[in-house]
Protein backbone atom coordinates (compact mmCIF):
# COMPACT_ATOMS: atom_id res chain seq x y z
CA UNK A 1 0.00 0.00 0.00
CA UNK A 2 2.77 2.44 0.14
CA UNK A 3 4.08 1.39 -3.70
CA UNK A 4 6.00 4.27 -5.96
CA UNK A 5 3.27 7.05 -7.27
CA UNK A 6 3.04 7.25 -10.85
CA UNK A 7 5.02 11.17 -11.42
CA UNK A 8 2.01 11.95 -13.80
CA UNK A 9 -0.72 11.58 -11.07
CA UNK A 10 -2.66 14.94 -9.67
CA UNK A 11 -1.43 15.72 -6.02
CA UNK A 12 -3.14 18.14 -3.78
CA UNK A 13 -1.42 19.46 -0.40
CA UNK A 14 -3.13 20.14 2.94
CA UNK A 15 -2.08 19.90 6.54
CA UNK A 16 -4.33 17.04 7.45
CA UNK A 17 -6.11 14.01 5.25
CA UNK A 18 -8.91 12.32 6.95
CA UNK A 19 -10.30 9.14 5.87
CA UNK A 20 -13.76 8.40 6.51
CA UNK A 21 -16.89 11.04 7.50
CA UNK A 22 -18.03 9.21 10.78
CA UNK A 23 -18.21 10.85 13.85
CA UNK A 24 -14.29 10.29 14.48
CA UNK A 25 -13.09 11.73 11.46
CA UNK A 26 -16.03 14.63 11.48
CA UNK A 27 -14.96 15.44 14.87
CA UNK A 28 -11.17 15.14 13.81
CA UNK A 29 -11.65 17.49 10.81
CA UNK A 30 -13.86 20.07 12.56
CA UNK A 31 -11.23 20.16 15.61
CA UNK A 32 -8.28 20.90 13.20
CA UNK A 33 -9.75 23.13 10.96
CA UNK A 34 -10.78 25.10 13.79
CA UNK A 35 -7.73 25.56 14.70
CA UNK A 36 -6.10 27.27 11.46
CA UNK A 37 -5.47 23.88 9.81
CA UNK A 38 -6.33 22.89 5.97
CA UNK A 39 -8.06 19.69 6.12
CA UNK A 40 -9.26 17.34 3.41
CA UNK A 41 -11.97 14.37 4.40
CA UNK A 42 -11.59 11.65 1.97
CA UNK A 43 -15.15 9.66 2.29
CA UNK A 44 -15.65 5.97 0.33
CA UNK A 45 -19.05 6.42 -0.15
CA UNK A 46 -20.89 8.97 -2.48
CA UNK A 47 -22.56 10.33 1.23
CA UNK A 48 -21.22 10.91 4.71
CA UNK A 49 -21.85 10.32 7.72
CA UNK A 50 -21.08 6.22 7.85
CA UNK A 51 -22.92 4.57 10.74
CA UNK A 52 -23.36 7.64 12.79
CA UNK A 53 -25.99 8.76 10.59
CA UNK A 54 -28.17 5.29 11.09
CA UNK A 55 -27.45 5.55 14.68
CA UNK A 56 -29.63 6.80 17.89
CA UNK A 57 -26.91 9.64 18.08
CA UNK A 58 -26.27 9.75 21.50
CA UNK A 59 -22.77 9.84 23.01
CA UNK A 60 -21.68 9.25 26.79
CA UNK A 61 -19.93 11.83 27.71
CA UNK A 62 -19.80 11.44 31.56
CA UNK A 63 -18.72 15.12 33.50
CA UNK A 64 -20.17 16.72 30.47
CA UNK A 65 -20.95 20.88 30.70
CA UNK A 66 -24.58 20.43 30.27
CA UNK A 67 -24.47 17.86 33.43
CA UNK A 68 -22.79 20.75 35.45
CA UNK A 69 -24.97 23.40 34.07
CA UNK A 70 -27.59 21.64 35.45
CA UNK A 71 -26.57 20.79 39.12
CA UNK A 72 -24.92 17.48 38.58
CA UNK A 73 -21.42 17.73 39.15
CA UNK A 74 -19.91 13.92 39.69
CA UNK A 75 -16.49 13.01 40.11
CA UNK A 76 -14.21 11.61 38.31
CA UNK A 77 -13.70 8.59 40.27
CA UNK A 78 -17.38 8.01 39.96
CA UNK A 79 -16.98 7.35 36.46
CA UNK A 80 -13.41 5.04 36.33
CA UNK A 81 -14.90 3.31 39.48
CA UNK A 82 -18.03 1.87 37.51
CA UNK A 83 -15.81 1.28 34.41
CA UNK A 84 -13.88 -0.82 36.54
CA UNK A 85 -16.41 -2.87 37.77
CA UNK A 86 -17.60 -3.50 34.57
CA UNK A 87 -14.94 -3.67 32.29
CA UNK A 88 -12.68 -5.74 34.80
CA UNK A 89 -9.24 -6.72 33.35
CA UNK A 90 -9.92 -5.24 30.76
CA UNK A 91 -9.76 -1.77 32.16
CA UNK A 92 -6.77 0.11 30.35
CA UNK A 93 -6.08 2.95 32.81
CA UNK A 94 -4.11 5.38 30.16
CA UNK A 95 -6.32 5.43 27.67
CA UNK A 96 -9.74 5.15 30.02
CA UNK A 97 -7.99 9.06 31.93
CA UNK A 98 -7.52 10.27 28.40
CA UNK A 99 -11.37 9.81 27.21
CA UNK A 100 -12.51 11.15 30.46
CA UNK A 101 -9.98 14.13 30.32
CA UNK A 102 -10.83 15.32 27.07
CA UNK A 103 -14.42 14.47 27.08
CA UNK A 104 -16.11 17.58 28.99
CA UNK A 105 -13.89 19.77 26.91
CA UNK A 106 -15.10 17.97 23.60
CA UNK A 107 -18.56 18.74 24.75
CA UNK A 108 -17.93 22.13 25.60
CA UNK A 109 -15.90 22.63 22.40
CA UNK A 110 -18.58 21.80 19.96
CA UNK A 111 -21.43 23.02 21.89
CA UNK A 112 -20.00 26.77 22.28
CA UNK A 113 -17.64 27.01 18.94
CA UNK A 114 -19.52 25.27 15.94
CA UNK A 115 -22.74 24.37 14.85
CA UNK A 116 -22.77 20.79 17.03
CA UNK A 117 -25.04 21.66 19.62
CA UNK A 118 -26.25 19.47 22.24
CA UNK A 119 -29.32 18.15 25.02
CA UNK A 120 -28.53 16.36 27.62
CA UNK A 121 -29.96 12.39 28.41
CA UNK A 122 -31.00 14.23 31.76
CA UNK A 123 -32.96 10.28 32.18
CA UNK A 124 -30.38 7.98 30.73
CA UNK A 125 -28.63 5.94 32.82
CA UNK A 126 -26.38 3.44 33.03
CA UNK A 127 -26.72 -0.09 32.23
CA UNK A 128 -25.54 -1.79 35.69
CA UNK A 129 -27.06 0.20 37.85
CA UNK A 130 -26.05 -2.43 40.57
CA UNK A 131 -22.51 -1.74 40.44
CA UNK A 132 -20.64 1.12 42.52
CA UNK A 133 -20.42 4.53 40.42
CA UNK A 134 -23.49 3.58 37.92
CA UNK A 135 -25.44 6.92 36.71
CA UNK A 136 -28.93 7.75 36.96
CA UNK A 137 -28.57 10.40 34.18
CA UNK A 138 -26.52 13.14 32.76
CA UNK A 139 -23.72 11.21 31.41
CA UNK A 140 -24.91 11.34 27.71
CA UNK A 141 -25.62 14.01 25.21
CA UNK A 142 -27.43 14.03 21.99
CA UNK A 143 -27.59 15.86 18.92
CA UNK A 144 -30.30 19.23 19.04
CA UNK A 145 -32.60 18.04 16.36
CA UNK A 146 -31.84 20.14 12.70
CA UNK A 147 -33.65 21.29 9.99
CA UNK A 148 -31.55 20.88 7.13
CA UNK A 149 -32.80 23.86 5.20
CA UNK A 150 -29.83 25.24 7.51
CA UNK A 151 -27.46 23.30 5.80
CA UNK A 152 -26.28 24.35 2.20
CA UNK A 153 -27.60 22.39 -0.46
CA UNK A 154 -24.27 20.95 -1.97
CA UNK A 155 -23.32 20.11 1.44
CA UNK A 156 -26.58 18.67 2.52
CA UNK A 157 -26.85 16.81 -0.83
CA UNK A 158 -23.64 14.67 0.77
CA UNK A 159 -25.54 13.59 4.13
CA UNK A 160 -26.60 10.22 4.42
CA UNK A 161 -29.99 9.84 5.04
CA UNK A 162 -32.21 7.90 8.14
CA UNK A 163 -31.53 4.18 8.33
CA UNK A 164 -35.29 3.59 6.73
CA UNK A 165 -35.71 0.81 9.43
CA UNK A 166 -35.78 2.93 12.45
CA UNK A 167 -38.02 5.67 10.53
CA UNK A 168 -41.48 5.98 10.16
CA UNK A 169 -41.28 5.98 6.49
CA UNK A 170 -38.24 8.12 6.35
CA UNK A 171 -38.75 10.38 9.35
CA UNK A 172 -36.55 10.24 12.19
CA UNK A 173 -37.70 9.62 15.61
CA UNK A 174 -36.07 11.00 18.70
CA UNK A 175 -35.73 8.84 21.88
CA UNK A 176 -37.34 10.56 24.87
CA UNK A 177 -40.02 12.63 24.21
CA UNK A 178 -40.82 12.50 20.50
CA UNK A 179 -41.01 9.10 20.40
CA UNK A 180 -43.40 9.26 23.95
CA UNK A 181 -45.37 11.43 21.81
CA UNK A 182 -45.65 8.82 19.23
CA UNK A 183 -46.43 6.10 21.05
CA UNK A 184 -48.96 8.00 23.08
CA UNK A 185 -50.62 8.32 20.30
CA UNK A 186 -51.31 4.73 19.50
CA UNK A 187 -53.41 4.82 22.60
CA UNK A 188 -55.13 8.09 21.71
CA UNK A 189 -53.67 10.50 23.57
CA UNK A 190 -54.98 13.91 21.88
CA UNK A 191 -51.64 15.47 22.44
CA UNK A 192 -49.81 12.79 21.01
CA UNK A 193 -52.22 12.80 18.32
CA UNK A 194 -51.69 16.26 17.54
CA UNK A 195 -47.75 16.03 17.33
CA UNK A 196 -47.48 12.97 16.22
CA UNK A 197 -49.76 14.50 12.92
CA UNK A 198 -47.82 17.68 12.77
CA UNK A 199 -44.33 16.05 12.44
CA UNK A 200 -45.76 13.73 9.97
CA UNK A 201 -47.41 16.46 8.23
CA UNK A 202 -44.38 18.46 7.82
CA UNK A 203 -42.02 15.18 6.59
CA UNK A 204 -44.74 15.20 3.55
CA UNK A 205 -44.05 18.70 2.96
CA UNK A 206 -40.39 18.34 3.28
CA UNK A 207 -40.80 14.64 0.70
CA UNK A 208 -43.32 16.95 -1.88
CA UNK A 209 -40.54 20.39 -1.73
CA UNK A 210 -36.93 18.59 -0.70
CA UNK A 211 -37.35 14.44 -1.52
CA UNK A 212 -36.13 13.47 1.22
CA UNK A 213 -36.53 14.28 5.44
CA UNK A 214 -35.45 17.60 6.31
CA UNK A 215 -36.50 17.31 10.50
CA UNK A 216 -32.93 15.57 10.95
CA UNK A 217 -32.49 13.82 14.67
CA UNK A 218 -30.55 11.06 16.19
CA UNK A 219 -27.59 10.28 14.24
CA UNK A 220 -28.29 12.30 10.63
CA UNK A 221 -28.95 15.47 13.26
CA UNK A 222 -25.25 14.50 14.58
CA UNK A 223 -23.38 14.37 11.04
CA UNK A 224 -25.25 17.25 9.41
CA UNK A 225 -24.10 19.64 12.29
CA UNK A 226 -21.08 18.71 12.09
CA UNK A 227 -20.60 18.63 8.15
CA UNK A 228 -22.18 21.98 8.88
CA UNK A 229 -19.44 23.08 10.73
CA UNK A 230 -17.01 21.37 8.80
CA UNK A 231 -18.43 23.34 5.72
CA UNK A 232 -18.30 26.98 7.78
CA UNK A 233 -14.94 26.12 8.38
CA UNK A 234 -13.90 25.50 4.93
CA UNK A 235 -13.25 21.56 5.20
CA UNK A 236 -13.01 20.28 1.67
CA UNK A 237 -15.32 17.21 1.90
CA UNK A 238 -14.70 14.60 -1.23
CA UNK A 239 -17.24 11.89 -1.74
CA UNK A 240 -16.74 8.70 -3.50
CA UNK A 241 -13.30 9.49 -2.76
CA UNK A 242 -11.26 6.13 -0.79
CA UNK A 243 -8.20 5.85 0.18
CA UNK A 244 -5.89 3.41 -1.81
CA UNK A 245 -2.75 3.57 -0.06
CA UNK A 246 -0.78 5.93 2.20
CA UNK A 247 2.36 7.80 1.56
CA UNK A 248 5.10 8.25 3.79
CA UNK A 249 8.53 10.64 3.98
CA UNK A 250 11.97 9.83 3.41
CA UNK A 251 11.85 9.89 7.43
CA UNK A 252 8.74 6.96 7.71
CA UNK A 253 6.26 9.71 8.74
CA UNK A 254 2.82 9.08 7.05
CA UNK A 255 2.47 11.95 5.04
CA UNK A 256 -0.77 11.42 2.77
CA UNK A 257 -2.21 9.09 0.94
CA UNK A 258 -3.02 8.19 -2.64
CA UNK A 259 -7.72 8.19 -3.39
CA UNK A 260 -9.46 7.04 -6.07
CA UNK A 261 -11.65 10.12 -7.39
CA UNK A 262 -14.19 9.55 -10.26
CA UNK A 263 -11.67 11.49 -12.45
CA UNK A 264 -9.08 8.73 -11.60
CA UNK A 265 -6.05 8.27 -9.04
CA UNK A 266 -5.13 12.12 -6.47
CA UNK A 267 -2.64 12.06 -4.43
CA UNK A 268 -3.20 13.96 -1.26
CA UNK A 269 -0.24 15.38 0.55
CA UNK A 270 -0.81 16.04 4.43
CA UNK A 271 2.15 17.69 5.97
CA UNK A 272 0.80 17.09 9.80
CA UNK A 273 -0.63 13.44 9.10
CA UNK A 274 -3.35 11.29 8.55
CA UNK A 275 -6.83 10.36 10.49
CA UNK A 276 -8.06 6.85 10.27
CA UNK A 277 -11.80 6.89 10.77
CA UNK A 278 -13.19 4.40 8.13
CA UNK A 279 -15.96 2.73 10.34
CA UNK A 280 -14.24 -0.58 11.20
CA UNK A 281 -14.48 -4.17 9.92
CA UNK A 282 -18.05 -5.14 10.45
CA UNK A 283 -18.66 -5.82 6.41
CA UNK A 284 -15.15 -7.96 6.46
CA UNK A 285 -16.30 -11.44 6.29
CA UNK A 286 -12.74 -12.44 6.38
CA UNK A 287 -12.07 -10.64 9.71
CA UNK A 288 -15.87 -11.52 10.77
CA UNK A 289 -15.05 -15.26 10.10
CA UNK A 290 -11.64 -15.10 12.13
CA UNK A 291 -13.27 -13.07 15.08
CA UNK A 292 -16.82 -13.47 15.36
CA UNK A 293 -17.42 -17.04 17.02
CA UNK A 294 -20.70 -17.03 15.75
CA UNK A 295 -20.07 -16.68 12.06
CA UNK A 296 -17.63 -19.73 11.08
CA UNK A 297 -18.04 -18.56 7.17
CA UNK A 298 -18.11 -14.96 8.24
CA UNK A 299 -21.63 -14.25 6.62
CA UNK A 300 -23.83 -15.43 9.93
CA UNK A 301 -23.52 -12.13 11.13
CA UNK A 302 -25.76 -8.63 10.02
CA UNK A 303 -24.72 -5.56 10.74
CA UNK A 304 -26.21 -1.88 10.88
CA UNK A 305 -22.73 -0.51 9.66
CA UNK A 306 -23.15 0.90 5.88
CA UNK A 307 -21.63 -1.54 3.45
CA UNK A 308 -18.51 0.96 2.77
CA UNK A 309 -17.40 0.09 6.08
CA UNK A 310 -15.18 -3.46 5.33
CA UNK A 311 -11.97 -2.96 7.07
CA UNK A 312 -10.08 -0.54 5.04
CA UNK A 313 -8.66 1.99 7.00
CA UNK A 314 -7.47 -0.99 9.41
CA UNK A 315 -5.74 -2.14 6.04
CA UNK A 316 -4.25 1.07 5.61
CA UNK A 317 -2.94 1.22 9.34
CA UNK A 318 -1.38 -2.16 8.84
CA UNK A 319 0.30 -1.30 6.28
CA UNK A 320 2.65 1.23 7.87
CA UNK A 321 3.09 -1.03 11.08
CA UNK A 322 0.28 0.08 13.14
CA UNK A 323 -0.76 -3.16 15.23
CA UNK A 324 -3.90 -4.32 14.76
CA UNK A 325 -5.67 -5.14 18.53
CA UNK A 326 -7.94 -8.22 18.86
CA UNK A 327 -7.41 -8.48 22.61
CA UNK A 328 -11.04 -7.45 23.85
CA UNK A 329 -13.58 -8.69 25.43
CA UNK A 330 -16.00 -8.60 22.08
CA UNK A 331 -15.03 -7.75 18.81
CA UNK A 332 -17.70 -6.23 17.89
CA UNK A 333 -21.01 -4.24 19.62
CA UNK A 334 -23.19 -6.68 19.47
CA UNK A 335 -26.74 -5.84 18.76
CA UNK A 336 -30.04 -8.16 18.17
CA UNK A 337 -31.27 -7.49 14.91
CA UNK A 338 -34.25 -8.82 12.39
CA UNK A 339 -34.60 -8.94 9.10
CA UNK A 340 -37.16 -7.47 7.74
CA UNK A 341 -38.07 -8.43 3.56
CA UNK A 342 -39.42 -5.80 1.29
CA UNK A 343 -41.50 -6.97 -1.97
CA UNK A 344 -38.47 -5.44 -3.82
CA UNK A 345 -36.42 -8.53 -3.01
CA UNK A 346 -34.32 -5.82 -0.61
CA UNK A 347 -33.54 -7.52 3.00
CA UNK A 348 -33.15 -4.49 5.70
CA UNK A 349 -31.77 -4.58 8.89
CA UNK A 350 -33.91 -3.61 12.10
CA UNK A 351 -32.23 -2.82 15.86
CA UNK A 352 -34.18 -4.25 18.63
CA UNK A 353 -33.64 -1.29 20.97
CA UNK A 354 -36.74 -0.21 23.01
CA UNK A 355 -39.05 -2.88 22.44
CA UNK A 356 -37.25 -5.42 25.02
CA UNK A 357 -37.97 -3.55 27.82
CA UNK A 358 -41.87 -2.53 27.28
CA UNK A 359 -43.97 -4.86 29.48
CA UNK A 360 -45.74 -7.98 28.18
CA UNK A 361 -42.60 -9.09 25.69
CA UNK A 362 -40.07 -11.73 26.27
CA UNK A 363 -37.24 -13.60 24.49
CA UNK A 364 -36.42 -17.35 24.13
CA UNK A 365 -34.41 -19.59 22.74
CA UNK A 366 -35.66 -22.69 20.08
CA UNK A 367 -36.44 -24.49 23.43
CA UNK A 368 -39.29 -21.82 24.67
CA UNK A 369 -36.62 -20.88 27.45
CA UNK A 370 -35.44 -17.52 28.51
CA UNK A 371 -32.02 -16.77 28.00
CA UNK A 372 -31.46 -12.80 29.52
CA UNK A 373 -32.78 -9.99 31.00
CA UNK A 374 -34.42 -8.49 28.16
CA UNK A 375 -34.56 -4.96 29.29
CA UNK A 376 -30.74 -4.65 29.34
CA UNK A 377 -28.26 -3.58 26.74
CA UNK A 378 -28.71 -4.78 23.43
CA UNK A 379 -25.06 -5.71 23.42
CA UNK A 380 -26.14 -8.46 26.25
CA UNK A 381 -29.21 -9.71 24.75
CA UNK A 382 -26.61 -10.79 22.04
CA UNK A 383 -24.02 -12.24 24.38
CA UNK A 384 -26.29 -13.56 26.04
CA UNK A 385 -28.14 -15.57 23.38
CA UNK A 386 -24.58 -16.64 21.76
CA UNK A 387 -23.64 -18.22 25.28
CA UNK A 388 -26.75 -19.70 25.16
CA UNK A 389 -26.81 -21.01 22.02
CA UNK A 390 -25.73 -24.74 21.66
CA UNK A 391 -22.46 -25.56 19.52
CA UNK A 392 -22.86 -26.29 16.15
CA UNK A 393 -26.25 -24.56 15.91
CA UNK A 394 -27.20 -21.19 14.61
CA UNK A 395 -27.36 -18.06 16.47
CA UNK A 396 -31.52 -16.78 17.41
CA UNK A 397 -34.11 -15.80 19.45
CA UNK A 398 -37.68 -15.31 18.80
CA UNK A 399 -39.31 -11.55 20.53
CA UNK A 400 -42.45 -13.22 21.18
CA UNK A 401 -45.50 -10.47 22.51
CA UNK A 402 -49.09 -10.53 23.22
CA UNK A 403 -52.03 -8.79 20.89
CA UNK A 404 -51.86 -6.09 23.71
CA UNK A 405 -48.45 -5.64 23.27
CA UNK A 406 -48.37 -5.13 19.15
CA UNK A 407 -51.40 -1.94 19.42
CA UNK A 408 -49.22 -0.24 22.13
CA UNK A 409 -45.64 -0.55 20.94
CA UNK A 410 -43.43 -1.74 18.09
CA UNK A 411 -42.35 -4.96 17.84
CA UNK A 412 -39.42 -4.89 15.75
CA UNK A 413 -40.41 -3.08 12.30
CA UNK A 414 -44.29 -3.70 13.05
CA UNK A 415 -45.77 -0.58 14.49
CA UNK A 416 -48.18 0.02 16.59
CA UNK A 417 -51.44 1.51 16.47
CA UNK A 418 -53.19 2.77 13.50
CA UNK A 419 -50.42 1.18 11.49
CA UNK A 420 -51.77 -1.94 10.58
CA UNK A 421 -49.89 -5.39 11.18
CA UNK A 422 -51.06 -7.09 7.71
CA UNK A 423 -47.83 -6.30 5.93
CA UNK A 424 -45.40 -7.29 8.07
CA UNK A 425 -47.65 -10.58 9.30
CA UNK A 426 -47.90 -11.13 5.12
CA UNK A 427 -44.26 -10.88 4.51
CA UNK A 428 -43.69 -13.66 7.46
CA UNK A 429 -41.53 -10.61 8.99
CA UNK A 430 -44.25 -11.29 12.13
CA UNK A 431 -45.93 -14.64 12.78
CA UNK A 432 -49.00 -15.08 14.60
CA UNK A 433 -50.42 -17.59 16.39
CA UNK A 434 -54.33 -17.86 18.27
CA UNK A 435 -52.28 -19.75 21.10
CA UNK A 436 -49.36 -19.81 22.21
CA UNK A 437 -48.84 -23.71 21.18
CA UNK A 438 -49.84 -22.54 17.77
CA UNK A 439 -47.27 -19.44 17.57
CA UNK A 440 -44.32 -21.84 18.75
CA UNK A 441 -45.29 -24.47 15.94
CA UNK A 442 -44.87 -21.38 13.66
CA UNK A 443 -41.93 -20.56 14.78
CA UNK A 444 -40.09 -23.67 14.98
CA UNK A 445 -39.93 -23.24 18.84
CA UNK A 446 -40.40 -25.90 21.25
CA UNK A 447 -44.38 -25.75 22.06
CA UNK A 448 -44.28 -27.41 25.97
CA UNK A 449 -41.01 -25.15 26.29
CA UNK A 450 -42.20 -22.19 25.74
CA UNK A 451 -45.64 -22.60 27.37
CA UNK A 452 -44.41 -23.48 30.39
CA UNK A 453 -42.12 -20.45 30.31
CA UNK A 454 -45.03 -18.43 29.81
CA UNK A 455 -46.99 -19.25 32.44
CA UNK A 456 -44.39 -18.44 34.81
CA UNK A 457 -43.04 -15.00 33.69
CA UNK A 458 -46.76 -14.58 33.95
CA UNK A 459 -47.06 -15.85 37.41
CA UNK A 460 -44.11 -13.55 38.65
CA UNK A 461 -44.53 -10.61 36.00
CA UNK A 462 -47.93 -9.87 37.53
CA UNK A 463 -46.32 -9.40 40.88
CA UNK A 464 -43.78 -7.08 39.13
CA UNK A 465 -41.12 -9.74 39.75
CA UNK A 466 -38.29 -12.00 37.67
CA UNK A 467 -36.63 -14.40 39.56
CA UNK A 468 -34.90 -15.41 36.87
CA UNK A 469 -33.36 -12.71 35.92
CA UNK A 470 -33.85 -9.58 37.78
CA UNK A 471 -35.94 -7.57 35.10
CA UNK A 472 -36.71 -4.16 36.07
CA UNK A 473 -34.51 -4.41 39.60
CA UNK A 474 -32.30 -1.45 37.85
CA UNK A 475 -33.30 2.45 36.83
CA UNK A 476 -31.95 1.05 33.27
CA UNK A 477 -34.52 -1.39 32.87
CA UNK A 478 -37.47 0.64 34.52
CA UNK A 479 -36.89 3.38 32.36
CA UNK A 480 -37.03 1.34 29.06
CA UNK A 481 -40.26 0.29 30.53
CA UNK A 482 -43.82 1.71 30.62
CA UNK A 483 -44.28 4.02 33.76
CA UNK A 484 -48.12 3.57 33.40
CA UNK A 485 -47.43 0.08 34.31
CA UNK A 486 -47.00 -0.77 38.24
CA UNK A 487 -45.48 -2.04 40.70
CA UNK A 488 -42.83 -2.84 37.87
CA UNK A 489 -42.70 -0.52 34.24
CA UNK A 490 -40.87 -3.44 32.89
CA UNK A 491 -42.85 -6.57 33.26
CA UNK A 492 -46.48 -7.39 32.38
CA UNK A 493 -48.05 -10.52 31.88
CA UNK A 494 -47.89 -12.27 28.04
CA UNK A 495 -52.01 -12.22 28.20
CA UNK A 496 -54.68 -12.49 26.01
CA UNK A 497 -54.00 -13.46 22.18
CA UNK A 498 -53.59 -14.27 19.51
CA UNK A 499 -49.51 -13.95 19.99
CA UNK A 500 -46.93 -13.26 17.59
CA UNK A 501 -43.01 -13.12 17.37
CA UNK A 502 -40.05 -11.53 15.62
CA UNK A 503 -37.02 -13.56 15.01
CA UNK A 504 -33.82 -12.25 16.02
CA UNK A 505 -30.50 -13.07 14.92
CA UNK A 506 -26.77 -11.59 15.73
CA UNK A 507 -26.00 -8.22 14.84
CA UNK A 508 -23.70 -5.34 15.13
CA UNK A 509 -23.46 -1.67 15.56
CA UNK A 510 -19.63 -1.51 14.80
CA UNK A 511 -16.65 -3.26 15.53
CA UNK A 512 -14.50 -3.05 19.16
CA UNK A 513 -11.36 -4.73 17.60
CA UNK A 514 -9.21 -2.03 15.77
CA UNK A 515 -5.96 -0.25 15.78
CA UNK A 516 -4.17 0.20 18.57
CA UNK A 517 -3.54 3.84 19.85
CA UNK A 518 -2.30 5.75 22.91
CA UNK A 519 -4.02 8.58 24.88
CA UNK A 520 -3.30 11.26 22.20
CA UNK A 521 -5.14 9.25 19.43
CA UNK A 522 -2.08 8.15 17.58
CA UNK A 523 -1.71 4.55 16.24
CA UNK A 524 0.32 2.58 18.03
CA UNK A 525 3.08 -0.42 16.41
CA UNK A 526 3.76 -3.93 17.57
CA UNK A 527 5.95 -2.36 20.08
CA UNK A 528 3.74 0.36 21.63
CA UNK A 529 5.44 2.82 19.82
CA UNK A 530 4.01 5.89 17.86
CA UNK A 531 3.76 5.50 14.00
CA UNK A 532 4.39 8.77 13.19
CA UNK A 533 2.23 11.37 11.75
CA UNK A 534 -0.60 8.27 11.91
CA UNK A 535 -3.95 9.20 14.05
CA UNK A 536 -7.18 6.43 14.48
CA UNK A 537 -10.66 7.37 15.49
CA UNK A 538 -14.04 6.18 15.40
CA UNK A 539 -14.33 2.07 15.05
CA UNK A 540 -10.92 1.95 13.67
CA UNK A 541 -9.81 2.27 16.74
CA UNK A 542 -9.23 -0.34 19.43
CA UNK A 543 -12.69 0.16 22.25
CA UNK A 544 -11.37 2.80 25.17
CA UNK A 545 -14.02 0.52 26.66
CA UNK A 546 -12.09 -3.54 26.30
CA UNK A 547 -15.04 -4.55 24.02
CA UNK A 548 -17.72 -3.87 26.88
CA UNK A 549 -20.83 -2.11 26.95
CA UNK A 550 -20.97 -0.11 29.89
CA UNK A 551 -23.47 2.65 28.49
CA UNK A 552 -25.58 3.40 25.81
CA UNK A 553 -23.37 6.29 23.66
CA UNK A 554 -20.15 4.54 24.13
CA UNK A 555 -19.41 4.42 20.12
CA UNK A 556 -20.07 7.66 19.65
CA UNK A 557 -18.63 9.35 23.02
CA UNK A 558 -15.16 7.79 22.07
CA UNK A 559 -15.92 8.66 18.31
CA UNK A 560 -16.14 12.57 19.37
CA UNK A 561 -13.31 12.46 21.84
CA UNK A 562 -10.96 10.62 20.36
CA UNK A 563 -11.37 12.63 16.99
CA UNK A 564 -10.98 16.23 18.90
CA UNK A 565 -8.11 14.95 21.00
CA UNK A 566 -6.40 13.86 17.33
CA UNK A 567 -7.31 17.13 15.60
CA UNK A 568 -5.98 18.96 18.48
CA UNK A 569 -2.83 17.17 18.73
CA UNK A 570 -2.33 17.38 14.66
CA UNK A 571 -2.68 21.27 15.42
CA UNK A 572 -0.30 21.06 18.20
CA UNK A 573 -2.83 22.87 20.65
CA UNK A 574 -2.60 22.65 24.58
CA UNK A 575 -4.72 24.92 26.18
CA UNK A 576 -8.58 23.85 25.60
CA UNK A 577 -10.63 25.83 23.75
CA UNK A 578 -13.56 25.75 26.25
CA UNK A 579 -11.48 27.10 29.31
CA UNK A 580 -8.40 27.63 28.84
CA UNK A 581 -7.03 25.26 31.17
CA UNK A 582 -4.12 22.19 30.07
CA UNK A 583 -4.55 18.63 30.00
CA UNK A 584 -3.21 16.80 32.54
CA UNK A 585 -0.49 15.55 30.72
CA UNK A 586 0.74 18.96 29.36
CA UNK A 587 0.69 20.39 33.01
CA UNK A 588 3.06 17.22 34.19
CA UNK A 589 5.59 17.36 31.00
CA UNK A 590 5.10 21.61 32.44
CA UNK A 591 6.18 20.52 35.24
CA UNK A 592 9.01 17.87 34.77
CA UNK A 593 11.14 20.78 32.58
CA UNK A 594 10.68 23.22 35.37
CA UNK A 595 12.18 20.73 37.91
CA UNK A 596 14.61 20.10 35.49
Amino acid sequence: MTSPIDATTPSLNCDVLVVGSGAGGLAAAVTAAFHGLKVVVAEKADVCGGATAWSGGWAWAPGNPLAKAAGVSDDKEAFRTYLRGVLGPDYQADRVDAFLEAVPHMVGFFHDKTALQFVPGANINDIYGGLPGAGTGHRSVGPKPLNARRIRPEVRARLRHQLYETSFLGMGIMAGQDLGKFLSASRGNPRGILHAGWRFGLHLLDLLTHRRNMQLVNGTALTGRLLQSADQLGVDIRVSTPARRLLTDAAGKVAGAVVETPEGELRINASRGVVLAAGGFPHDVERRKALFPHAPSGHEHWTLAPAEANGDGISLGQSVGARFRTDVKSAAAWCPVSLVPYRSGRTGTFPHIMDRAKPGSIGVLRNGKRFVNEANGYYDYVAAMLEATPAGEQAEAWQVADARFVRRFPLGMAKPLPVPLFPYLRSGYLRKGRTIEELAAKCGIDPAGLKETVERFNRHAALGEDPDFGRGATAFNRYGGDAAVKPNPSLGPIGKGPFYAVRIVPGSFGTFAGLDVDGRSRALDDDGRPVPGLYVAGNDQASVMGGHYPAGGINLGPALAFGYVAGRDLAGVVEYEDDGTRPAEAVAEADALQTH
